[in-house]
């Protein structure tokens, strides 16, 4: 199954590394090596190199190089990180999920929310592959996701096509920001007021009152207080 060609969703760049970093909580570094793979040259040892896991496309420095998909890609990811799992076995998940459901895009599609703890539980129960299986667990006889897996899952939504199309950030822990490619170009924007977060925090940065900056944009001041927390670049 493939996704639909020529759908914005998956082809048009709305995102620099470092925005998509920020989105999601994770350092831009990792964020990188996720689009752009790796390239390691271990002294007095074999080259070794790692090909991107989420959907990018090549552009210059400093450009959007990451489309919608792959910001829901990242989010899954994200969560994957968050539970603890190594790159090295988010690579091996990927691997997995993206063959056993059978299509493209597969960490971005709604199949990965209710099928994707089965897949991930039976392999991990037959390969005795430790932190795969801290991904889920068995609740009520029923194979799903870790609760922290879970928690970025419930801030995708899924058009009628099966793929995401909104997605809320998990950089904070309340339900603040949003990313929607039918507005704002894509851009975050917040829930409260529907104001870019990137105008609302340039506001802010050029030194106006905090408290002034979410009353004209009409954004709850705390909301603006906690995307402030975590507005600057993830430390790697």
């Amino acid at each position: 199954m493939k996704a639909q060609d020529g759908n914005m969703r998956f082809e048009a760049p709305l995102y620099t590394v470092a925005e998509a970093a920020r989105f999601l909580g994770v350092p831009t570094s990792t964020l990188t090596t996720w689009a752009k793979g790796y390239v390691r040259r271990p002294p007095g040892r074999r080259e070794v190199r790692g090909a991107p896991i989420i959907t990018s496309v090549d552009a210059p420095r400093n450009l959007p190089v990451i489309p919608f998909i792959g910001l829901a890609e990242g989010m899954v990811l994200a969560a994957f990180r968050r539970a603890g799992v190594s790159l090295q076995h988010i690579r091996e998940a990927v691997g997995i999920l993206t063959r056993e459901i059978g299509i493209e895009h597969a960490l971005a599609s709604r199949s990965l929310y209710t099928d994707g703890a089965v897949i991930l539980f039976d392999y991990a129960d037959t390969e005795h592959e430790g932190e795969l299986a801290g991904l889920t667990e068995v609740v009520r006889r029923q194979r799903v996701f870790a609760p922290v897996v879970r928690e970025y899952l419930k801030r995708i939504e899924y058009a009628t096509d099966g793929w995401a199309v909104r997605l809320t950030s998990p950089a904070t822990e309340r339900h603040i920001v949003v990313a929607d490619p039918t507005r704002a170009f894509g851009q975050p924007i917040f829930i409260h007021g529907a104001s870019r977060v990137e105008d609302v925090l340039d506001r802010w940065k050029a030194g106006d009152p905090l408290a002034e900056v979410a009353e004209d944009f009409g954004v709850p001041f705390e909301d603006v207080e906690d995307v402030l927390r975590v507005a600057l670049p993830v430390a790697a």
